[in-house]
């Protein structure tokens, strides 16, 4: 990891740290605000898939996947813009739904790496938590009925990223020699 994404690392963990302590100051409004921040940050990020697409992706094998990928990815983007018309049951419920998802994509992934011989370990354990507490808070939210708990698990689980994120760029990359 070269030092600009080191910086770039830490400088995302603690903007994220800030917004998990603006979510617990306005506990009222974060439904909708936690709504349009992940839409535009999905939109933005699925704009720079299609933008590398359209510069180098579609002249290599594979490159219609970026497309796709891009795609889709604007798509919920768009989607959880829009979701901030709707109530707050429904903007938790699909929050939580990509978060169970991408907890399920860490999970494989650190099998994947497992079988490769890769570093699995805090892939498996970021999973592991994020499915469970996706799972948790949607039983105290919606079985419970205690949608302020939602708030506060999606602030707890967006801080462990941003400290996941924080560590991970302090962490010493493996340098490999070619003899």
């Amino acid at each position: 990891m070269s030092f600009f994404q080191r910086f770039k690392s830490i400088l995302s963990g603690i903007l994220m740290l800030l917004f998990v302590v603006l979510l617990l100051l306005l506990p009222d409004k974060a439904y909708y605000l936690v709504a349009g921040v992940l839409g535009l940050l999905l939109t933005i990020y699925g704009l720079r898939l299609l933008w590398y697409y359209l510069t180098m992706a579609r002249h290599m094998v594979g490159g219609k996947t970026i497309l796709y990928q891009s795609v889709i990815v604007i798509d919920f983007g768009l989607l959880g813009s829009t979701l901030m018309s709707v109530s707050s049951a429904m903007v938790i419920f699909y929050l939580l739904g990509i978060y169970a998802f991408t907890g399920g994509i860490s999970v494989l992934r650190a099998f994947e790496a497992k079988k490769y011989g890769g570093a699995w370990k805090l892939k498996l354990i970021t999973g592991i938590i994020g499915l469970g507490l996706a799972v948790a808070l949607v039983v105290l939210g919606f079985a419970f009925g205690l949608t302020q708990y939602l708030v506060y698990g999606f602030c707890l689980s967006i801080a462990y990223s941003a400290v996941v994120r924080i560590v991970s760029a302090f962490r010493p990359t493996a340098m490999v020699y070619i003899q």
